[in-house]
């Protein structure tokens, strides 16, 4: 008889698998063994070995247990884990798919006690596990002088990166694998990193660190890079006792992990480059912390966060295979880097066990949706109600100011515009997002790090350069072969709430709304102008990306309608954070609004109200301002958060049935600081006023926060809505949407022109959700 038992372990995603055998009628107990797979999932393990824990049973003495891996013995990589009856070990040898493994005690006597059998579920290293179909091209860059791996191993005799020996290409690599690197490195007393081999005599500027533990040690780090899923990872740890690269001393190592996520934005078909900054992040090594990094794990080198969670786990794994199970981990990454731990928090329990995301957005796909509006408001604002068009100049634009009545975002009048001669006025949208559009929406666009190595050079022109073709495992493909894109604007009404209060007059609502149509369908771009495209002349100037919009003219300009399977397929796949996340979380930004920082501090609680949806509640999220002053500069706050989030992890290990919430020690609150550090206000109280009814708190008094597109078109707070259900103008009206505005015949007419699908009723689910979600 087999029994499956599946288990969570405490700390990470791990499974207990165990098959009970013995005497009829015995089932798992004090003299049963209990075997847990704990560097991944039973089913999802990579690169052929696995870590395993055996609890032994009392009866069993600690050196009579069998360890068979497909029938073969490898006890002998067992070791007891001192105080206690567990073994640890990592088994190896892993066929592809299904293996079994086997744990039984052995000696005379002992045969009555009960004996397990697993099953473990093997992947290639190179994966996929779960992501779906490889990425090709796709450009190997092991040889950069930030990854240091040489160069890749040749691996196919048709299609990959061209490797290099002596000026001469001797073969070509499809999956970009290296051999693993272990190198040694030391702090100096400037703040440096310098290399260092274990038993070389001590630098004179070598500098010591203080762990979270209390210990005094020289600051020498050994630091392991290679590939994983195709990408390159690096683990770094505190090793002034190692005596070479296969010592693993943990004597320093306070037992905690830090995963460092990076952002940017960028549509893959690279392996990217390491951040010294981030694969040897001091804050965390001087403490004694471990420090996980991936280029997976950087959104400036793909964002398939499907892949990326998938590679967090194989990271992971490695790093667990090699010093065993962490105390906790925990995540520190700003903007991508942010998004990563929401949705990796959400879609992959256990990973993490907390997280201080920095600038943060929910997440990347619902973040896009208001973003794409960018460029079609100041096309219209520039070119046709500006000094760029023939019409004439509407003034009320050319105060910058007024654009965020339109964009929701930030503006300003006195900032210089390095796209228009350095002449005064300055939006979010053009500081923060410029550029990103065609990045994001143009196949014809974009470009991979190192591309001219690629062979057959004729693939690259072939590929499709854009966000959706990047996760296309995901979204699919349409009849034609280009992946399903889900940005759609059909019924906003742009502006709405601008009209609404008065700020702009109905002719002005209406204009705009004639006018901003979409973006072309992917088949029908071209190439970009200046400045974005490098071959473009100044003359064929194109900031706006205007030759990719469908513009008003004769008639109203039709809008982009995206495609409902492609929305669905991102709920499903959980790259849209639903809120539903149960790590604590100390969520920190500095505040920039002032600078026209593409990170505007709305979405912080843009995630919290996503939490309230789910939960009803958001006690493991904190949020933390600080200001900075007219240039953006202030006092970073991540060192205290770091120590806050480890005081509450720690409460939680002490008492985890009390919760995540009510473990929360008391600067695990809501704060917000001035620009050099001083505490303004704390409490749960402190962002009163921005997502209930209460009189402002006192941070929420500090800080001026702003909004989006879609939100001053009526939509909502949390911004998790694809598509819009419609309803037509005329109930739009019955209904109040236009607030005191006299809505007559010709108003009516003309708003049923614009919108002859109807306008948006946000007060209506997703049309894109699920069916089985709604």
């Amino acid at each position: 008889m087999r029994a499956i038992l599946l288990g969570c372990a405490a700390v990470l995603l791990s499974f207990s698998i165990a098959h009970a055998k013995g005497p009829a009628g015995r089932t798992n107990g004090p003299d049963a063994f209990s075997v847990r797979v704990v560097s991944s999932a039973a089913e999802q393990v990579s690169g052929g070995d696995a870590r395993l824990h055996i609890e032994v049973p009392n009866a069993v003495p600690l050196d009579q247990v069998r360890v068979l891996v497909n029938g073969v013995d490898q006890s002998d990589r067992f070791s007891e884990v001192p105080g206690t009856r567990r073994l640890t070990g990592v088994i190896d040898g892993l066929d592809l798919g299904e293996n079994t493994v086997r744990v039984e005690p052995i000696g005379q006597g002992l045969r009555r006690l009960s004996e397990v059998e697993m099953t473990l579920t093997n992947y290639p290293i190179t994966g996929p596990i779960f992501s779906g179909p490889h990425q090709y091209p796709f450009v190997c860059t092991t040889w950069h002088n930030d990854n240091r791996l040489g160069q890749p191993i040749p691996d196919d005799p048709r299609t990959g990166t061209r490797v290099i020996v002596e000026g001469q290409t001797v073969g070509l690599s499809r999956n970009c694998s290296a051999e693993t690197v272990v190198e040694f490195f030391y702090r100096t007393t400037g703040n440096t990193w310098a290399p260092y081999t274990p038993g070389m005599p001590r630098p004179d500027n070598m500098a010591q660190t203080t762990t979270s533990d209390g210990m005094t040690v020289d600051y020498i780090v050994r630091q392991e890079r290679g590939t994983i899923n195709r990408l390159i990872y690096s683990i770094a740890m505190l090793a002034p006792f190692d005596e070479g690269p296969e010592s693993l001393d943990r004597d320093a190592w306070n037992g905690k992990v830090i995963f460092r996520f990076d952002g940017g934005v960028a549509i893959g078909r690279t392996q990217g480059r390491l951040s010294g900054g981030g694969a040897l992040y001091d804050l965390g090594l001087r403490q004694g912390y471990a420090i996980l990094y991936s280029t997976g794990t950087r959104t400036n080198v793909h964002y398939n966060l499907q892949l990326g969670g998938e590679t967090a786990l194989m990271v992971k794994e490695r790093f667990i295979e090699l010093y065993d199970e962490p105390v906790y981990t925990v995540a520190i990454g700003g903007s991508g880097g942010a998004i990563q731990q929401y949705v990796y928090g959400q879609n992959h329990p256990g990973l993490l066990d907390g997280g201080i995301p920095q600038l943060s957005y929910p997440d990347m796909v619902t973040q896009a949706i208001h973003i794409g509006d960018c460029e079609l408001t100041e096309f219209f604002f520039d070119v046709v109600e500006g000094p760029f068009g023939p019409s004439p100049i509407n003034p009320k634009w050319q105060t910058w100011t007024n654009r965020t009545l339109i964009q929701g975002l930030n503006a300003s009048n006195t900032l210089p515009n390095v796209y228009f001669g350095g002449a005064l006025g300055l939006t979010e949208c053009i500081n923060g997002w410029r550029g990103l559009s065609p990045l994001a929406l143009n196949p014809r666009f974009g470009q991979a790090l190192n591309q001219q190595l690629f062979h057959p050079p004729s693939a690259i022109p072939k590929t499709r350069w854009t966000h959706f073709e990047d996760i296309v495992n995901i979204v699919g493909r349409r009849g034609d072969g280009y992946a399903r894109n889900y940005w759609d604007n059909v019924g906003v009404q742009y502006g709405l709430q601008a009209l609404v209060e008065g700020n702009i007059s109905f002719d002005e609502f209406a204009k705009l709304n004639y006018m901003i149509g979409g973006w072309k369908d992917e088949a029908e771009m071209v190439q970009e102008g200046f400045p974005f495209f490098p071959g473009a002349p100044q003359s064929d100037f194109d900031v706006w990306s205007a030759r990719n919009q469908v513009i008003g003219g004769a008639a109203p300009a039709p809008r982009k309608e995206g495609d409902i399977e492609a929305m669905r397929a991102v709920y499903r796949s959980g790259l849209v954070f639903m809120g539903n996340i149960d790590i604590p979380l100390i969520d920190y930004r500095p505040y920039l609004e002032h600078v026209l920082d593409m990170h505007n501090t709305h979405q912080s609680f843009a995630s919290r109200k996503r939490m309230l949806n789910a939960k009803g509640e958001a006690g493991n999220q904190v949020v933390w301002f600080s200001d900075t002053t007219a240039v953006g500069q202030g006092t970073d706050k991540t060192g205290e958060a770091l120590a806050v989030l480890d005081e509450w992890l720690m409460n939680i290990r002490a008492n985890p049935a009390a919760g995540v919430a009510a473990n929360r020690p008391p600067l695990a609150t809501d704060r917000c600081f001035d620009a050099v550090g001083n505490e303004i206000g704390a409490g749960e109280d402190a962002w009163n006023g921005i997502i209930d009814s209460e009189a402002p708190g006192v941070c929420t008094q500090q800080f001026t926060l702003y909004s989006t597109s879609r939100r001053v078109a009526g939509g909502p707070f949390e911004q998790s809505l694809f598509k819009c259900q419609l309803i037509p103008v005329t109930e739009a009206v019955a209904r109040g949407f236009y607030g005191p505005v006299e809505m007559g015949a010709v108003q009516i007419g003309t708003l049923q022109a614009i919108f002859p699908q109807g306008v948006c009723d946000y007060s209506k689910p997703d049309m894109g959700l699920p069916p089985e979600w709604q």
